[in-house]
């Protein structure tokens, strides 16, 4: 059923390889359980979306790692597949982009016949098989960047498991959860604000536990702090920088990650000023359960 990561840090280009292949449990690490495909999404200098994707899993994916570590951006969509529907090719491969735009879904939805018939000509943007696609191009079609009426159509008509889903354009953010079936979280980090890593963490392979001082400051260590039961991250370089970050799981152990509640939709702007309402608070017509068999944490 996919997870998602979204990353906005406003005007101000940043690299994402912490939140994709440092983090406890960064995307990379989330592959081992959705091993379909993986992209990263961002805009370059000008603006314009870039993607890099494989139908391969991010662990085994060199040029996942490749691109983690170059690719700076305002703003980047990233994602890890597990397949329901489409076969695993790089045209069903997310995040997607259509308008200037880049998407990325994590759920499901039926009656693609019911949906294509809606989209009319906005179904030749539409590359590969999958039902995300064709809910970006209702998106594309119903909003100029209003995820909620293209969500709040399917939920009223199709059959629905999650309708989650993360849009982004260059310095602008759109994350909404619909219903609550999958989790999505986000936290908003201040430039400078972190929570130092309990004492007794051990550090992750070539990183120094941290104990939340500078030697002979008395002051807690400047960066980024991150910790699991089993490691600690200290990345300085996001020290500097606010951010918001929106993610199916809390990708380390930072305090300030809120999950969003059913129905809700955030926009964050290019200024990071973060908008928040329930814009879709009744529940879809036809709600398909997730399988017993979801590898995914919802929590």
């Amino acid at each position: 059923m996919c997870r998602l990561l979204g990353l906005n840090a406003g005007r101000h280009p940043v690299s994402a390889s912490f939140w994709l292949i440092d983090a406890p449990d960064s995307l990379e690490v989330q592959s081992h359980r959705n091993v379909d495909g993986s992209g990263i999404g961002f805009f370059d200098a000008s603006g314009a979306p870039v993607l890099d994707k494989e139908p391969e899993p991010a662990f085994a994916d060199e040029e996942f790692r490749r691109e983690a570590k170059q690719a700076r951006s305002v703003t980047f969509v990233a994602h890890v597949r597990y397949a329901t529907t489409g076969d695993r090719t790089l045209a069903n491969t997310h995040p997607f982009t259509m308008a200037g735009r880049i998407m990325a879904h994590n759920g499901g939805l039926g009656g693609l016949g019911r949906l294509e018939e809606q989209l009319g000509n906005y179904r030749e943007m539409v590359q590969g098989d999958t039902d995300s696609e064709r809910y970006f191009a209702l998106i594309t079609q119903q909003i100029d960047a209003h995820v909620a009426a293209a969500a709040r159509w399917i939920g009223e008509r199709l059959p629905v498991s999650s309708l989650n889903t993360i849009v982004a354009t260059a310095g602008e953010l759109w994350a909404l959860r619909y219903p609550g079936q999958h989790a999505l979280h986000i936290i908003e980090r201040p430039a400078g604000a972190s929570s130092p890593p309990a004492p007794d963490t051990h550090a992750e392979a070539g990183t120094p536990a941290t104990t939340g001082s500078q030697p002979g400051t008395g002051a807690a260590a400047t960066g980024l702090h991150a910790r699991s039961v089993t490691s600690s991250v200290h990345v300085p370089a996001l020290h500097t920088v606010p951010s918001v970050v929106v993610a199916s799981e809390e990708l380390d152990g930072e305090e300030g990650w809120r999950m969003l509640a059913s129905g809700e939709l955030v926009h964050v702007r290019p200024d990071l000023t973060v908008e928040s309402a329930v814009v879709i608070p009744e529940a879809p017509a036809h709600l398909v359960p997730l399988p017993s068999d979801n590898p995914n944490i919802d929590t």
